[in-house]
């Protein structure tokens, strides 16, 4: 009777996550579904608003474009489960970490191999769709640019960084948990904000040009016109940069990055041939207009409470013996004698990120909804610094530049999309004069 009651709560765990992975599988296959089958009936014509801006053509590639990444996504949809079942019921977790505990022995080394070894099956598992993606479907539409010798040096590169910036965090992360107590996820989370904040202060100068060109801004014109656009919000930045997007994508951007004095102006290259000067202001002046509403600080205060409350989760789940065994993980306190002293904490690691997914899905939408919100938030500033036509232009060129559906099913938008439709967002906008070229 012991026994059986000892097993009650890892047989619940086991069943509320896997009703959790199946709702979440379901919900995830019919919104692609309505996804696919509203976009294809809308292939055929343009709708009305932008019937004088955006050719036939242009809309249907992008309808083609949308649908095709739709189906791809189904495909990752039926991967994506499998592989967690792999890992957790089916046994693949336990199996690496008894195979590694039998070759390493317990202790910090076994840990951060089977951090490792996980993190290296894992990337060689995504990587045929990764391949697929780039080279086949990216290719087929027109925005890869990446050649393959590009495509494995940036491999190679995140390799070394994730390798030289990951091990030593998991290590101090891990050490937290072996050495500071009950509280070990307080110290744990002080120690991970920051070096969030450390990060992002050193982003733009250490590590993003290690994959990226960024040479000043030379266009005159345009530099005294970004500039005085800054001026008149009260934003300051350490400099105006361009940034080679093109060598590996069609796809366009502008950003900022960096934090508090560090902060930078970035423009990929392909936007500034996109975009007139007048139309380059107006989608600065949005992005501006998420400082001015501290949309920035808002979601950096959120992304701070998340992590505090994950870390607190963490450190209770990772004390429950069926935690473990309700994902297929045997913890180290049945093992034989000889091991019984293995920590468990990489195990706890592992376990939480794979779980936490599954049911952090289902908070996606009101996520998603104070996303476009802050969108709206930051047009409006925008059409109040910057010419509200020359945002709308910009905004539908880069629409049909991108190849992005006008067109998308409403209930997928308002389940997915961080900003809002074309259709919604332009409706509060003044028209744009000109039509685009085909």
């Amino acid at each position: 009777m012991q026994e059986s009651a000892s097993l009650s709560p890892s047989l619940a765990f086991t069943l509320v996550f896997v009703a959790a992975l199946v709702a979440g599988w379901a919900l995830r296959a019919w919104l692609a579904s309505r996804q696919i089958r509203h976009v294809m009936r809308h292939r055929h014509a343009v709708p009305a608003p932008f019937q004088e801006r955006i050719p036939l053509a242009a809309h249907q590639k992008a309808a083609d474009y949308t649908v095709a990444k739709a189906r791809l996504g189904l495909l990752e949809l039926s991967l994506g489960p499998a592989v967690l079942l792999g890992w957790t019921l089916l046994g693949g977790l336990d199996a690496l970490n008894q195979a590694l505990l039998e070759a390493l022995g317990p202790g910090m080394v076994q840990q951060l191999a089977l951090i490792a070894c996980f993190t290296v099956i894992g990337a060689v598992i995504e990587l045929p769709l990764s391949l697929y993606q780039t080279f086949r479907l990216e290719q087929r539409y027109g925005f890869n640019q990446t050649t393959p010798r590009l495509w494995l040096t940036d491999l190679v590169k995140s390799t070394v960084l994730a390798a030289a910036l990951g091990l030593p965090v998991a290590a101090a992360i891990l050490w937290f948990m072996a050495s500071t107590g009950a509280l070990w996820w307080l110290w744990a989370w002080l120690f991970w904000m920051g070096l969030n904040l450390l990060l992002m202060v050193i982003y733009p100068t250490v590590i993003a040009p290690w994959f990226n060109r960024f040479e000043p801004l030379t266009d005159d014109s345009l530099r005294a016109r970004v500039t005085a656009l800054m001026q008149r919000c009260g934003f300051s930045a350490r400099g105006l940069f361009v940034m080679d997007g093109s060598r590996r994508s069609a796809h366009a951007n502008a950003y900022f990055t960096g934090f508090g004095a560090a902060k930078r102006v970035v423009f990929y290259d392909t936007l500034l041939r996109q975009l007139s000067p007048d139309e380059v202001e107006a989608v600065l002046a949005h992005e501006l207009g998420h400082f001015k509403h501290r949309h920035i600080l808002k979601r950096m205060a959120l992304m701070f409470a998340f992590s505090l409350a994950g870390f607190a989760l963490l450190g209770w789940l990772s004390g429950q013996v069926w935690f473990y065994t309700g994902l297929g993980v045997r913890p180290s306190v049945s093992l034989d004698p000889t091991l019984a002293s293995a920590p468990n904490d990489a195990l706890a690691l592992l376990l939480f990120m794979l779980a936490a997914p599954v049911f952090s899905f289902f908070i996606g939408p009101l996520m998603a909804q104070a996303s476009r919100r802050d969108e709206f938030e930051a047009d409006a500033y925008a059409m109040a610094q910057a010419d509200g036509r020359a945002l709308a232009s910009a905004l539908l060129k880069l629409y049909e530049d991108n190849a992005s559906t006008l067109t998308p099913d409403p209930v997928y938008a308002r389940f997915y999309y961080s900003h809002p439709p074309a259709s919604e967002r332009l409706a509060r906008m003044p028209l744009p004069l000109t039509p685009s070229t085909p």
